[in-house]
């Protein structure tokens, strides 16, 4: 009985996180499920151990590879090379190729070539998911959330279905436009929001900013906010 009652036990948890996981964004349910997995089956071979079910050297393995797992950090750190790749891996974004404007709730990224538009979310009920992956109810809900917490968060958000859903959204400002002062934006800041090196000539940062606001202009069909933002990043580099 003792046992039975442990395996629903079991049953009933491993039910509730999956459940949980499938609340998580799209892009963090693989890792989500390895880990399950994980956990799964080292929790499985502990309970058979202590049963006298699992042989010796199963259990071996077992202990072999959470040894693994919880080294495995501490050799990619202790190995040069292994880290640099690793940090490359993790900073992977090509250099020139995108822009990104962020404000308390949004992270809002412009990829150059295509003129697209996606972002993600940092706060809120939605938090970490990306905006690609929200349906038109999830992100009427977002853009509720911003009216009531953060007005740049609601600007960037209208950039962005103004541009998904050209048919369901006025493609005019919402609101007044707010003004924009170059103080509250930092030199890393504009940078990001040109795509621009830190290393970058003013020419090379006339052009990005020229680039973009063919892209991005109110009278080709962009958006005020965000042009106002690469207006702003340019007098901030170059004033």
């Amino acid at each position: 009985m003792p046992r039975l009652i442990i395996i629903l036990a079991a049953l009933l948890a491993i039910a509730i996180l999956v459940r949980r996981i499938q609340t998580m964004p799209p892009q963090k349910r693989r890792a989500a499920y390895w880990q399950l997995l994980f956990v799964v089956v080292v929790g499985g071979a502990i309970l058979l151990t202590a049963l006298g079910k699992m042989h010796w050297l199963g259990a071996a393995l077992t202990g072999l590879l959470v040894m693994v797992r919880q080294l495995l950090p501490v050799l990619i750190r202790s190995v040069p090379t292994l880290h640099k790749l690793w940090q490359q891996r993790q900073n992977a974004q090509p250099s020139g190729q995108y822009s990104e404007v962020k404000s308390a709730l949004l992270a809002m990224t412009l990829n150059h070539a295509s003129g697209e538009l996606n972002g993600q979310v940092l706060d809120g009920p939605l938090k970490d998911w990306l905006l690609s992956d929200l349906s038109l109810e999830q992100l009427q809900q977002l853009l509720r959330y911003c009216q009531q917490h953060d007005d740049d968060s609601v600007q960037l958000l209208t950039s962005y279905l103004e541009q998904r859903f050209p048919e369901g959204f006025d493609h005019h400002t919402h609101g007044e436009q707010p003004t924009t002062d170059n103080s509250s934006m930092t030199r890393s800041e504009a940078l990001a929001v040109l795509g621009v090196a830190d290393d970058a000539s003013e020419e090379d940062i006339i052009q990005a900013h020229r680039s973009l606001m063919q892209k991005l202009h109110p009278d080709r069909g962009g958006n005020d906010y965000l042009a106002a933002k690469l207006n702003q990043a340019k007098d901030v580099l170059i004033g």
